[in-house]
């Protein structure tokens, strides 16, 4: 699998000269296998030049996958500028989960009202499929890809793909559920019970183990997270102990805080690389940088 990052920052676009490295495009990353599937993973802001790509280098119709982990709006607000959904012949079918109250369909229609945005759906005339998703595993394209509920303050999914015999896990918008920032004194907790300890932290664990590599969510530090609790985010720290204990081979930091400056993310990867060498992890860390191409 080769993997383009085209939108890297969380919660609104960051676009500035502190941010030129890693970018300040919102959630959105691509994904091609060597079968030529392709798979769009968010559509936040970053889906516009992804777009654009596409349409530059296509050689006939152009069909595809996006996943959205969730609909706020810093992954879906780059849709309605994804030019090859507005050219005939092409194919698109967008998966999430479905809202408590309007399908996949009726959320995506609802930022492109008039009062929003002065094109609608439905004047997109490529071929634009939705399928609502639960937990459980569901073939995109020809590619296996295990799903699951993340913790976030709207029902999100994560995403666990395979494909050229590689598994690459994308889990961004997501809290522990134990809030706690684990100890390094010992593989066990102050009040001695062993991490994580908490039965949907182990299940997450599971969802990332042996993963090839892992794009997870780091918008805070562990000095950040206490005033953050609630808002469906992890601090580098739990991304990097998640990634250890499930023995992921690659762990990419993404959806940057808007407010971490280029120089801030770098020392967000020393952090995070100093944590898993303490542990005695052979795990590679980087950051997420808008362009960069990744082979899983």
């Amino acid at each position: 699998m080769r993997v383009r990052f085209w939108g890297t920052r969380g919660s609104i676009a960051a676009p500035g000269r502190s941010t030129v490295r890693y970018g300040g495009n919102t959630s959105c990353v691509e994904v091609r296998t060597d079968s030529g599937e392709l798979l769009i993973l968010d559509s936040g802001t970053g889906i516009r030049e992804l777009g654009r790509s596409l349409i530059d280098t296509a050689n006939g119709p152009i069909r595809g996958h996006i996943l959205l982990s969730h609909t706020h709006w810093d992954h879906i607000q780059g849709f309605p500028f994804f030019w090859p959904a507005f050219v005939p012949g092409n194919e698109f079918t967008i998966y999430a989960a479905r809202d408590l109250d309007r399908d996949l369909e009726g959320v995506l229609a609802g930022q492109m009202e008039y009062t929003y945005f002065p094109v609608r759906l439905g004047d997109m005339r490529a071929a634009v499929r939705f399928s609502n998703l639960g937990e459980g595993q569901v073939l995109v394209g020809d590619i296996p890809v295990d799903v699951q509920y993340l913790n976030h303050t709207n029902l999100t999914l994560g995403y666990r793909v395979h494909a050229d015999g590689k598994v690459l896990v994308y889990a961004t918008d997501t809290e522990p559920h134990d809030k706690r920032v684990r100890s390094l004194d010992g593989l066990k907790r102050a009040d001695g019970t062993a991490w994580p300890a908490h039965a949907e932290d182990q299940r997450f664990v599971e969802f990332i183990r042996d993963a090839d590599m892992v794009i997870h969510d780091a918008q805070y530090t562990a000095e950040e997270f206490p005033e953050k609790v609630g808002w469906g985010h992890s601090a580098v720290e739990h991304a990097v102990d998640f990634a250890v204990a499930g023995h992921v081979k690659c762990l990419v930091l993404y959806h940057h805080d808007p407010t971490r400056t280029d120089r801030a993310v770098d020392a967000l990867v020393r952090r995070a690389r100093r944590r898993a060498a303490a542990q005695g992890a052979s795990l590679e860390i980087v950051a997420a940088a808008e362009g960069q191409t990744m082979t899983v």
